[in-house]
């Protein structure tokens, strides 16, 4: 019985192979190159081929081929640019035979053909591919890529003329022996550099690996698209089919996993089986003709003989729970189920496995199930709010309600409160106390602001109120109360402006109350204040007689043309405000003075501004934060001392990300130009130009679009139809570099999907 075994060299080996027979194993390196027989229980040295008394770079190798018909003939790609071929039936200790230095650069790749074992091909770095015939001692043949690098090149196994070539651009090129001078197909089969690929030993299959983290498989006799992909959790660069298993690949990688894997290409993320016995990263894989053997070796300097029941199966330790959402809000829920089918079905996914030797699928222990939401209400709303929103141009006023009835209209009644808010802390109202205008001016009314001009009846010719002075003709009050005398106390913390600046009110029954006051007794009382004196004034009228009083005292000085006496003159400003009272004596007029009140303070909403808006960033809505700080405009100042410009900028930023990926250019480039801070407003300003490269060079095109000035080529603007050089607008194919006019290549692709240029890559114009 088969088993696994290992043997450890001094360095390791880039690559091996194996006889026709698969009783051998070649192993090559830059440091090692030596001949092992494969018995039961070990790895026995029949040849070092390592020898001789000139050590050179053709004994450093990249790659290493047994010929599939002679058992004695080995080739090598030698890191010095030279393929070398090494014959074991030489009677001397040196087995070189023959060398060829047909290469300019490092050699990538060798690999005999399938049926001619005289026939020999090979990759190099300097973009091109050569056959070599082991009975002529150079080239016969040369093939130019046309690309910087070839990784690797292989022989079709059905057809015998035929042989893939795969190069760093990403590209598959398939070429015919008899016609050097141009591959038959092209096609750009990964996002970066390709290592290495493999023909499928029954079907017309062609399986490639990628630093891009994939293995594709390709289908070339039905189309161009990938058959199936594979993703791994690192760049690949070894593959091989495994024999007698239709859908089975082994592969290893550059970096990062040290494991071989076999995965079965229907189920592309989780391998199949994973042989860990490696401490470093593999570098070859060879199979024995068995599906169930195959060697590897690596970095760490082992070469091992695998058995495949010493497997491990990853997909035994996945979980079998999972759930995850989707950019449309649906959500799919994997959970643990429990059945008894042997086969696949759509639901599942995979099938039950009888044994740990079997090749079908292990067991499939979840079942998925899929919510589906009908409409993204979220993206509706934000989209929505977004072009519809007004951030400028009108005042905060009208922005406010324009806003709040948006996001209402959207079913967003927090953020429409907000706005609300807004309006309400940072827009001044008719008839508040921060307002500017006297009601005086828009009444029409006197100070009193009653209607008809009953105002202007409280005052006398030399400013005082009327019966102030004490005349017989005293005023309206005085005829219809009398004149008596009283002494009443009122609570200075009855009367509280709002502002600075106080307008002209009223307070009472009058026609226009605004605002009503309620004092001590629950008796309201007309209240008019002069906005030039400061001085308020109050009819007696309005406080009942509580007694007389004996002391007549002088009446208190009247300030009609100069500003009001300091606090200090009134009130001890030490004493609480309820123990603050003012003593009025009745004077022989019907009107009470009130020379100076205290000013309430002013509320800043700084801090509840700010605390809304984080409230809505912690909760994902940047939209309301963003939006607010540009229509606030200049008011957003006040802001600054309890939200600093870094959280500013992430809000404006992070919204201008959310509407480019949505497509919103014009709202983003509105919210840039609204935008104060620097980093932000600046935006526009970068990344405005694109430059052309030549195609030839890669240079950029910098007087013109079709002349190159670095190369002096008309060939970096040819249209790929009339094959005239494009002087005007040219159009390119970001895939594979090819263009022309636009309209020729509108035109083209009306009826046609591959690339005009032959390259067979399959455009696409949007």
């Amino acid at each position: 019985m088969p088993r696994t075994m290992f043997i450890t060299q001094d360095g390791p080996a880039n690559a091996l192979a194996l006889n026709k027979d698969n009783t051998q194993v070649v192993i090559a390196g830059r440091n090692v190159f030596k001949v092992f027989n494969i018995e039961e229980e070990e790895f026995v040295e029949t040849c070092n081929l390592r020898v001789g008394k000139n050590l050179n770079l053709n004994f450093s190798c990249n790659d290493v081929a047994w010929s599939t018909n002679e058992d004695h003939i080995l080739a090598t790609a030698a890191t010095n640019g030279a393929v070398v071929v090494w014959n074991l039936n030489r009677v001397s200790r040196s087995k070189q035979e023959r060398v060829f230095l047909d290469h300019k650069r490092t050699v990538n790749k060798v690999s005999f053909h399938t049926v001619e074992s005289s026939w020999l091909i090979s990759g190099s770095q300097d973009g091109t591919m050569k056959t070599f015939d082991l009975r002529i001692k150079e080239a016969t043949r040369t093939f130019d890529s046309n690309t910087e690098s070839v990784r690797d090149v292989q022989f079709s196994p059905h057809a015998h003329h035929t042989f893939a070539a795969v190069s760093e651009n990403g590209n598959v090129q398939l070429w015919d022996l008899r016609r050097p001078d141009k591959c038959f197909h092209q096609f750009t089969a990964h996002s970066g550099p390709i290592f290495a690929c493999d023909w499928h030993p029954e079907m017309a299959w062609l399986a490639t690996a990628s630093r891009d983290k994939t293995i594709k498989v390709w289908d070339l006799v039905n189309k161009s698209a990938p058959e199936f992909i594979i993703n791994t959790i690192a760049s690949v660069g070894r593959i091989k089919w495994r024999p007698q298993r239709k859908h089975h690949i082994s592969s290893v990688a550059l970096v990062v996993d040290c494991n071989v894997n076999v995965w079965d290409v229907r189920r592309p993320f989780i391998p199949f089986a994973a042989f860990s016995e490696h401490k470093d990263v593999a570098t070859g894989i060879a199979w024995r003709g068995d599906p169930h053997i195959f060697l590897s070796t690596s970095r760490d300097g082992t070469l091992y003989h695998h058995v495949f029941k010493d497997a491990t199966r990853p997909a035994n330790k996945a979980n079998p729970q999972g759930v995850a959402f989707n950019s449309k809000g649906d959500v799919a829920y994997a959970c643990k189920t429990n059945f008894n089918s042997t086969r696949p079905t759509k639901s599942q996914g995979s099938t039950r496995r009888a044994t740990n030797s079997s090749d079908e699928f292990v067991q499939s222990s979840s079942s998925m199930h899929w919510y589906n939401k009908k409409v993204n209400y979220e993206t509706d709303w934000f989209l929505g709010c977004a072009t519809r929103y007004m951030l400028s141009g009108r005042p905060l006023a009208d922005l406010c309600d324009h806003n709040a009835a948006v996001a209402k209209e959207f079913g967003r009644i927090t953020v429409s409160l907000v706005w609300s808010m807004i309006k309400a802390l940072y827009t001044p109202r008719v008839g508040d106390f921060g307002h500017q205008t006297p009601l005086r001016e828009e009444q029409g009314g006197g100070p009193g602001g009653g209607k008809d001009g009953e105002g202007d009846k409280a005052k006398t010719g030399d400013g005082q109120g009327a019966g102030s002075g004490g005349d017989d003709d005293g005023g309206e009050g005085d005829n219809e109360e009398g004149k008596r005398k009283s002494k009443r106390q009122l609570r200075i913390e009855d009367l509280k402006p709002g502002s600075d600046s106080l307008g002209d009110f009223f307070f009472g029954d009058g026609e226009m109350d605004p605002l009503s006051m309620d004092f001590e007794r629950g008796n309201s009382v007309g209240l008019c204040v002069d906005i030039i004196t400061h001085d308020w004034t109050l009819p007696v009228e309005a406080f009942p007689i509580r007694h007389e009083i004996q002391d007549s005292s002088p009446p208190p000085e009247q300030f009609p043309n100069s500003d009001s006496p300091e606090p200090s003159d009134v009130l001890n400003l030490e004493c609480p405000a309820e123990q603050q009272l003012l003593t009025i004596e009745d004077q022989p007029s019907s009107l009470l003075s009130v020379n100076w009140i205290m000013k309430a303070p002013m509320w800043d909403p700084s801090v509840v501004v700010s605390s809304a808006l984080h409230h809505h960033a912690s909760g994902g809505d940047i939209q309301t934060c963003a939006s607010i700080l540009l229509a606030l405009g200049e008011k957003r100042r006040n802001l600054s001392n309890v939200l600093d410009d870094a959280t500013q900028e992430q809000w404006l930023l992070a919204y201008i990300d959310v509407l480019s990926r949505h497509k919103l250019w014009d709202v983003a480039t509105q919210v840039i130009q609204l935008s104060w801070i620097p980093s932000v407003c600046q935006l526009n300003q970068q990344s405005t130009s694109v430059s052309t490269n030549c195609s030839r060079c890669t240079k950029a095109l910098v007087r013109s679009g079709w002349l190159c000035d670095t190369c002096r080529s008309l060939d970096c603007a040819i249209c790929s139809i009339c094959h005239q050089v494009v002087k005007g607008l040219y159009v390119w194919c970001q895939g594979c570099a090819h263009g022309g006019h636009l309209s020729h290549i509108q035109e083209w692709l009306e009826e046609n999907v591959e690339c005009p240029s032959g390259c067979g890559h399959h455009c696409e114009y949007s």
